[in-house]
């Protein structure tokens, strides 16, 4: 009678958590070690504590540029169906909230009970308090075995799920990157990382001096005259930087480029919605107005006063001016610059603000099955791994997915 298969789990994060169900359901002996006293702490946090598991609208066009070639493949196996389905059978009810999936509880604790009663259930073993800190081969005949050695034990596993996460929340869930070092370890390559999905940083002296201030607006990213990312959505303006989700979603890309000293510049249109010739028709009906008004007056109702002061501000202008006295091609010139509003991005905010990380172990070391090519029996799941998403359920999706082939994968006999 052969034996089930022994396989060791490293991190109790959503893939983690996944890929053991995953393998426990298929009948594999499973631990899950995790170096903190619980599991799915940054899982419980995600979504402001609600947890967006997914979205409808998933695409491979949604991840980093290195993923989307495979990434269909992987979503194929599995994807949002798979995902409602599978937390359906936890006894979690999924919420489609105009395509983003949310549990009806409205708690992201929720998803984490459900995911460890399951593992409970299945007969899931877990260590809390352990940090991995080598994989060493010692299978023999073909026979993949490991021996894994932690801050305080040692462990033997006829397979090896690494889901140990990447840098995001050091503070909040104890994310310390390790797994990277264990991964170079064992000969994987390391993609550059960054943070990512993270507001964005500026010392430009003329952001409102209030924190905060938000806007519907088209934001831009330049690099000279060139455009490499533009998004829209709801901008926030804040005392020493830019955020928002139109903004995070570039983030990413951005620390790529500043951190081979690419000065990035973002242009904010607050007035996206009107093409050139509606603008002109805007501009004018604005310098029509009747009354003797001043600056401030005349765009208290064009846009958010935060937004007119930082304006004015550049423009080297006083709002008690009269908007006479400006005269009508300084007024259009003010009007104009709302659809073009220039900032210096100096940084990234770090680590500890960042939802995700981009880069990590490169793809081409990983099978479809996310098992490491050279070394048969280790897998590499979730954030780990060179995958990074947009926005709205897209990184936990890639949790899903790959904690779920993998563990499957796994316990394959």
């Amino acid at each position: 009678m052969t034996s089930a298969r022994r396989i060791l789990v490293a991190g109790g994060g959503a893939a983690g958590l996944c890929a053991a169900i995953a393998a426990a359901r298929e009948g594999a002996q499973v631990t899950i070690i995790e170096k903190t006293d619980s599991c799915g702490k940054k899982l419980s946090m995600t979504g402001n504590g609600r947890c967006n598991l997914s979205n409808f609208e998933m695409s491979a066009d949604a991840f980093n540029e290195d993923s989307k070639g495979r990434m269909k493949k992987w979503l194929g196996r599995f994807g949002v169906q798979q995902t409602v389905e599978f937390f359906t059978s936890l006894g979690l009810i999924i919420d489609n909230e105009d395509g983003y999936l949310y549990p009806i509880t409205g708690q992201a604790t929720s998803v984490v009970n459900v995911l460890v009663k399951e593992c409970e259930r299945l007969g899931v073993t877990f260590v809390y308090n352990e940090q991995l800190k080598k994989i060493l081969p010692i299978g023999s005949d073909g026979a993949p075995c490991f021996k894994v050695i932690t801050s305080k034990n040692e462990y033997e596993a006829d397979r090896v799920i690494l889901a140990t996460g990447g840098l995001a929340g050091p503070k909040s869930c104890g994310a310390t990157g390790d797994g990277y070092y264990i991964c170079e370890q064992l000969g994987m390559k390391v993609k550059d990382t960054y943070p990512s999905l993270v507001p964005l940083l500026s010392e430009d002296e003329t952001l409102p001096e209030k924190s905060g201030v938000r806007a519907y607006a088209t934001v831009s990213f330049m690099i000279g005259d060139g455009v490499f990312a533009s998004e829209y959505g709801e901008v926030q303006i804040t005392s020493n930087g830019i955020s928002g989700i139109p903004v995070m979603q570039a983030s990413g890309l951005v620390a790529q480029h500043l951190s081979k000293n690419r000065p990035v510049t973002a242009t904010i249109n607050f007035f996206p919605y009107y093409d050139n010739d509606q603008f002109e028709q805007l501009i004018d009906k604005m310098l029509n107005l009747p009354g003797d008004r001043r600056l401030e007056d005349l765009l208290s109702g064009f846009c958010n006063s935060n937004i007119n002061e930082m304006i004015l501000r550049r423009m080297k202008l006083s709002g008690s001016m009269k908007a006479k006295n400006v005269g009508a091609n300084m007024l259009k010139c003010i009007l104009n610059t709302y659809r073009d509003v220039r900032i210096e991005i100096s940084g990234v905010s770090d680590y500890k603000k960042a939802q995700v990380t981009r880069g990590g172990i490169s793809l081409g070391d990983l099978s479809d099955e996310l098992m490491y090519n050279k070394m048969p029996g280790v897998y590499v799941v979730g954030e780990l791994c060179d995958v990074d998403g947009r926005c709205g359920g897209y990184n936990l999706q890639w949790a899903w997915s790959s904690g779920y082939i993998a563990g499957e994968a796994a316990s394959c006999l």
